[in-house]
């Protein structure tokens, strides 16, 4: 009897004992760093072991020692050694929610409607957002990144990468100025010109209490927004604007530097008009990503992407289709 309990106990010890893994990679990882691949595979172990193992040599790629800023290829054989790895959290976690609405999705790359409210990934006390939710709910999924962010308070469309080829190349795509984004955006006053390009450099700075803020200063960045009349209404204008970069709250600086503050923006929007527009039912700012253009980087397809102005934002807008009379010119 005390043989079988003996039998069973290390029986049981052995599952429960780290061992060697070997990953064969293919082309969704191809061309990233061995030390950033262990990083995210090896959920758990702590950064300093992962270059421990890698520097003493425990871990091989096709049977050879690498260095940490080694490139994987596809095809590559990665040998890992034994390596106790944290287990998932069960409790105390936030919930992963509803399953996000897919505008695209192919081996390549996956475009989302994400809503307002929800950050694009983790940090600055938000524990999980979208890219956390997408990793949970698609667990065999091989890689899931970013290509792009968006302001949490703002919806619309955002693009993740399957494949870290597809990954580096809408990364250069996005620098070079071929990926074209459009935003819908309500602000306050009478906007008068059919197109108009604001080109004011843009500055990130900390304000005393810690938080993050940018202004147009000579200081900053090049930024590049154009702007396009869509209605208006008395006291209000629909704007379409595309980006030429992508810089931190680039529509929000802009054009409320020019004294046309997004509605229901809490950081640079006109505060007692905003009360008034939350009581009016507007309740978040109105700033969406409506529109993405770009030539698919592994397929060459073009891709014109949209998505409609969610219901909080459309019901905004009839409510001033209601009581006033809009104008196209």
């Amino acid at each position: 009897m005390r043989d079988s309990v003996d039998s069973a106990a290390r029986q049981v010890a052995s599952q429960l004992r780290p061992s060697v893994r070997r990953e064969r990679v293919d082309d969704s990882v191809a061309g990233q760093r061995i030390d950033n691949y262990l990083l995210r595979i090896c959920k758990g172990v702590p950064k300093s072991h992962v270059y421990r193992i890698l520097r003493s040599g425990e871990v091989r790629v096709n049977g050879g020692r690498v260095g940490p800023t080694y490139r994987l290829a596809e095809g590559d054989e990665v040998r890992i050694p034994p390596v106790r790895i944290a287990r998932p959290e069960t409790t105390g976690s936030a919930p992963p929610g509803k399953p996000l609405a897919v505008v695209h999705e192919d081996d390549a790359l996956l475009v989302v409607d994400k809503p307002a409210g929800k950050a694009v990934h983790g940090g600055s006390g938000v524990s999980f957002g979208v890219i956390e939710q997408l990793r949970s709910q698609r667990p065999a999924a091989r890689l899931l990144e970013l290509v792009h962010r968006i302001d949490r308070e703002t919806s619309g469309l955002l693009i993740i990468a399957k494949k870290r080829a597809a990954l580096k190349a809408m990364h250069d795509m996005m620098r070079e100025g071929l990926v074209e984004k459009h935003y819908l955006t309500l602000v306050a006053g009478r906007w008068n010109n059919p197109l108009q390009h604001i080109k004011e450099p843009l500055f990130k700075f900390l304000t005393p209490e810690g938080e993050r803020r940018v202004r147009v200063s000579e200081e900053g960045k090049p930024a590049h927004s154009v702007v396009r009349l869509v209605r208006r209404w008395p006291g209000f204008s629909l704007l379409d604007v595309e980006l030429k970069t992508g810089r931190t709250h680039q529509i929000r600086v802009h054009l409320a530097h020019l004294g046309f503050p997004l509605c229901g923006d809490d950081k640079y929007g006109d505060f007692s008009l905003n009360k008034r527009l939350e009581a009016d039912g507007l309740k978040r700012m109105f700033l969406h990503a409506a529109k993405l253009s770009f030539t698919h980087p592994l397929t060459g397809e073009e891709l014109v992407l949209a998505s409609e102005l969610p219901p909080e934002l459309k019901a905004f807008i009839d409510q001033l289709d209601g009581t006033t009379q809009s104008s196209h010119e």
